[in-house]
């Protein structure tokens, strides 16, 4: 049971960060777009996009958590894994909460900060994948 459990948390935590690697691509479409037909069609792509990536979300933290608790993991490299999952979700409420700024018309920021902003699931992914592989502590 724990290598399927383990292989649909891959799976959902995949979808879920393609969608948080998406979404600020769209970001900085939104802050370059001068057009509003254009802009309105970024804003419903970026609208349906996290919704969905919402909903891949909360399979990966539920299965996430069975393994943690349902098979007693434990190590250092966990604790550090586990705080970079919340920023992770931490993240991902604040390309919610910038979404709602679009939708406001308030964009307060240029398109080379989403540019930038667009690397932290990179960096977050990839730390977390060296933490679960290579256990360092």
């Amino acid at each position: 049971m724990y290598l399927w459990i383990k292989a649909f948390h891959i799976v959902f935590i995949a979808s879920w960060f393609a969608g948080l690697f998406y979404l600020p691509r769209i970001y900085v479409n939104l802050a370059q777009e001068t057009d509003a037909a254009a802009s309105t069609r970024l804003l419903g792509m970026a609208r349906r996009l996290y919704r969905f990536t919402s909903m891949l979300a909360l399979p990966a933290l539920l299965l996430g958590l069975w393994l943690w608790l349902g098979f007693d993991i434990k190590g250092g490299w966990l604790h550090a894994k586990l705080a970079l999952v919340l920023l992770a979700i931490g993240y991902h409420h604040a390309c919610g909460s910038i979404l709602k700024k679009f939708e406001a018309g308030v964009n307060q920021r240029s398109h080379k900060w989403f540019r930038w902003f667009n690397e932290v699931p990179v960096v977050l992914l990839t730390l977390i994948v060296i933490l679960v592989v290579v256990k360092p502590f």
